[in-house]
C-alpha cells in the first residue's frame, strides 16, 4: 500500500509541476487553455473553471496542456482568435512555454532542497569507522565482521577516520591484519585477510584494483543550521549534482557502460518510491527530487513527441524564418512516437524481469 501510494504521490507531484510550467507561460503570453489534465486516456473527474478544462485521467503516466490553436492546420483560427493561439504567437514565446515544463522540474528540485536546507540544516557527512554494509562471502564476513561493528585499531593502530581503515587495509599487501572493532560495549579482535578486489565508480566503470576485505561505511550525518542564502546555495549545488549525474547517466548507456537491462519504468519509480518512504520522509524528498532532475532533462531530449523535440522545431523554425514542411514533421512526429512506444515496452520489460527474479 505504500508503494501504491508513494508512487501516486510522487509522479502526480511531478506531472503537475512539469504541466503547471506550460499552464502558466501559456497564460503568460496570453494564450487560451483548453485543458489541463494530469493522466492520459478516459476522463475520471473534472471541472470546467473559466477558458480551461482541468480534468484528471485514468492512466496516470504523464499529463498534458491542451492550447487552442496548437495544431492550426486542423482547425482554422479566425483573424479575431489569433491572439490567443499559441501557433500564431512568435517563436521565441512558443519556445519558453514548450521550454516552462522541463524548467520548472529543473527549478522544482531547487525548491525542494532549498526548503529542506532552510528548516531542517544541511545534511554534513560524519567521517566515522562504523561498518554500514558487510558483504556476502567477503573477506570481512568470512573473519566475523558485522554490520554496525566500529573499527578502532588495525594491527594496534588507531583508526579515527575511513581513510585509516582504507589505507591500512590497502597497505597489508594480502597479508593477515588484526582488527579490533567495538561492537556495543565488547571489544572484539578479529583475523580478516584481504583480497584483489576491484573499485568502481557510480556508474559501474572499473577506477583500480587494491586489496581490500567487502565493507562500505555507514551513513552518518548531521545537519547545520544555516541561513537563508546558504541553503539557496546548497539547493543549487545538490540539483546541479543531479543534474551532471544524470547527463553523464544518458552518455553511459550510449556508451553501454550501463546495460540496457539496468533502464526502469513505472514500476521500478513505485518500488524505490516506496521504499524510500519506508526510510522517512528526507529520504522520499531527495528521490523526488533526482526523479524531477530526471524527467526535466529526459524531457529536453531532441525526440520528437517529447518537449526536446518540439523545442528542435521551434529552433529550425526561427533559423529558417518559417515552419518545417508540415509532412517532415508529421513524419518525425510518428518516428518519436514509434521509439518512445518501443522505449516503454522496453522498460516495462525489464520492470516485469526485475520484479520476478
Amino acid at each position: 500500500m505504500n508503494t501504491i501510494f508513494a508512487f501516486i504521490l510522487v509522479l502526480g507531484l511531478l506531472i503537475f509541476v512539469h504541466e503547471f510550467g506550460h499552464f502558466i507561460f501559456a497564460k503568460l503570453f496570453g494564450v487560451r487553455v483548453l485543458k489541463f489534465s494530469l493522466g492520459f486516456g478516459p476522463k475520471v473527474v473534472g471541472k470546467v473553471i473559466g477558458e480551461t478544462e482541468y480534468v484528471i485521467s485514468a492512466f496516470p503516466l504523464g499529463g498534458y496542456v491542451k492550447m487552442f490553436g496548437e495544431n492550426p492546420d486542423e482547425q482554422q483560427v479566425p483573424g479575431e482568435d489569433r491572439k490567443v493561439s499559441f501557433a500564431h504567437k512568435p517563436v521565441w514565446q512558443r519556445f519558453l512555454i514548450v521550454l516552462a515544463g522541463p524548467l520548472f522540474n529543473l527549478l522544482f528540485s531547487v525548491v525542494l532542497f532549498f526548503m529542506v536546507f532552510t528548516f531542517v540544516g544541511i545534511p554534513t557527512s560524519v567521517d566515522t569507522t562504523r561498518i554500514g554494509n558487510v558483504n556476502e562471502n567477503s573477506p570481512a564476513a568470512v573473519g566475523g565482521m558485522q554490520q554496525g561493528d566500529a573499527i578502532v585499531k588495525i594491527d594496534n593502530k588507531e583508526t579515527t577516520t575511513w581513510m585509516d581503515v582504507l589505507e591500512a587495509v590497502k597497505n597489508s599487501q594480502g597479508k593477515p591484519v588484526n582488527v579490533s572493532v567495538l561492537r556495543g560495549d565488547e571489544l572484539l579482535t578479529l583475523e580478516i585477510v584481504p583480497a584483489i578486489d576491484v573499485v568502481k565508480n557510480i556508474f559501474g566503470e572499473e577506477v583500480e584494483k587494491r586489496y581490500m576485505i567487502g565493507i562500505m561505511k555507514a551513513d552518518e550525518f548531521t545537519f547545520e543550521k544555516t541561513h537563508v542564502f546558504g541553503a539557496l546555495q546548497s539547493a543549487c549545488l545538490q540539483t546541479w549534482m543531479y543534474i551532471s549525474l544524470t547527463a553523464m547517466g544518458f552518455v553511459k548507456i550510449i556508451q553501454q557502460v550501463i546495460p540496457a537491462s539496468e533502464l526502469g519504468g513505472p514500476i521500478l519509480i513505485a518500488q524505490v518510491a516506496g521504499q524510500q518512504m519506508e526510510k522517512g520522509w528526507l529520504n522520499l524528498i531527495y528521490f523526488i527530487g533526482l526523479l524531477s532532475v530526471n524527467l526535466g532533462l529526459l524531457n529536453l531530449l531532441p525526440i520528437p513527441v517529447l518537449d526536446g523535440g518540439h523545442l528542435a522545431f521551434l529552433i529550425i523554425e526561427g533559423v529558417r524564418r518559417k515552419p518545417m514542411n508540415e509532412r517532415a514533421q508529421i513524419v518525425a512526429q510518428q518516428v518519436g512516437i514509434g521509439l518512445l512506444g518501443t522505449l516503454m515496452v522496453f522498460v516495462f520489460y525489464n520492470d516485469i524481469v526485475r520484479l520476478f527474479s
